[in-house]
């Protein structure tokens, strides 16, 4: 999935980003390459969720450019589908109609029947197949972020963009759902960029990593991660290696501990 002779999804050539007298991005540049799973590792608040409203049209450059499958952001909206930490669920309408009102929010041209019948695809694919008409109430943390994760590919994006969908969930689920989502990546072949300021779990998901520094912010390496999944840290001196290294950067940020939450 790391292939570089992959076309690229997304380009940041030397973007700048201010809010008011405050620098948040300082002459940032990288690409997303198609189909791969890029997690952007960094401390909290270092602008990571900034870079992925930039690329959803949220937000306005100072400077610099962003390329987004070809195109300016907002003739690329349409591409792109997000994952928040929070599910975002309407709570008046059961799992297949959170799934199906993200089609129709997003004007797909598909009869009802055809966004049920894809919305049902797409839980089976979540392994929600069975919980389709609970409403969010009913349903744990980690099935409403389920949830979520079938609206994002009901709308049939190019690329998900995942802000810290796991964070919010306990150990056991959240560990379940990196392996879900990893299933799911290779059986869609999406674009994932997912945020995270967890160490491990970028070293357990990414194809690439690219690491934040504290704001204005800057990337301070790029790591490609190679290894075969399902990933083990404690079984892989390579990714051992790996997590030190990230650890000793984000103490030489000031930002001891942060790592792994």
């Amino acid at each position: 999935a790391g292939d570089a002779n992959r076309d690229d999804i997304v380009r940041f050539d030397r973007v700048g980003v201010r809010f008011g007298d405050q620098t948040v991005f300082e002459d940032i540049s990288f690409s997303i390459r198609a189909g791969e799973f890029l997690c952007l590792l960094g401390p909290s608040g270092c602008g990571k969720s900034t870079a992925l409203r930039l690329i959803g049209d949220l937000l306005p450059v100072s400077k610099g450019r962003i390329e987004v499958a070809g195109d300016a952001p907002n003739r690329s909206w349409d591409k792109i589908a997000y994952v928040f930490q929070s599910p975002r669920l309407v709570p008046w309408r059961t799992a297949l109609g959170n799934v199906t009102l993200g089609m129709q929010l997003r004007g797909l041209p598909l009869p009802s029947a055809d966004m049920e019948t894809r919305a049902r695809n797409n839980l089976n694919l979540v392994g929600l197949a069975n919980d389709a008409d609970k409403y969010p109430r009913m349903l744990s943390g980690g099935e409403r972020q389920r949830v979520a994760i079938a609206r994002a590919l009901s709308v049939s994006p190019l690329m998900i963009l995942m802000d810290e969908p796991f964070s919010a969930l306990d150990v056991n689920t959240r560990q379940r759902l990196r392996a879900e989502l990893l299933a799911i990546w290779g059986a869609t072949g999406k674009t994932i960029v997912f945020v995270t300021h967890d160490i491990e779990e970028a070293l357990l998901l990414a194809d690439r990593i690219l690491l934040f520094s504290a704001k204005p912010t800057r990337i301070l390496e790029t790591i490609e991660v190679d290894d075969p999944r399902p990933r083990r840290i404690d079984g892989s001196n390579a990714l051992s290696q790996r997590r030190d290294h990230l650890v000793a950067a984000f103490e030489a940020m000031g930002f001891a501990g942060e790592e792994n939450q």
